[in-house]
């Protein structure tokens, strides 16, 4: 029974994405509104993407900034890659747990609000040459 366990740890650290990645958790803001960041930024060099983010007046794009920075950070440091030879290769939102709050409304009745989270992933990888 054990060999068969590291058997199949040993096959999932295998098949492990080696791709540098960073997660964001929890992510206060409805999933529909981080995605019109994270379409703008798919696909581009990690420089380009930042100026992107910098210059952006949603609310989204700060989060999502410091998300970037952290997956190029984890590629230097963990894996010796070097950042200007990284682009956003995938990114995406996920939808997280909802917190449900109530309004209360006319005539005793009263109406649910629901707060929205996002799971956000982003995987870097290097450019062919």
């Amino acid at each position: 029974m054990a060999t068969r366990t590291r058997e199949k740890a040993r096959a999932r650290e295998e098949n492990r994405d080696k791709r540098p990645s960073a997660t964001l958790r929890y992510l206060r803001m409805s999933p529909t509104k981080v995605r019109l960041i994270l379409d703008e930024i798919r696909g581009k060099k990690v420089s380009e993407a930042a100026a992107i983010l910098a210059l952006s007046d949603k609310a989204a794009a700060t989060p999502i900034l410091k998300l970037l920075d952290s997956a190029v950070a984890n590629a230097e440091n963990n894996l010796g890659m070097n950042s200007d030879e990284l682009y956003v290769a995938e990114i995406y939102a996920n939808q997280g747990p909802t917190l449900k709050r109530i309004r209360p409304r006319a005539m005793g009745r009263a109406t649910r609000i629901r707060k929205r989270t996002s799971h956000v992933t982003i995987i870097l990888d290097e450019i062919e040459k």
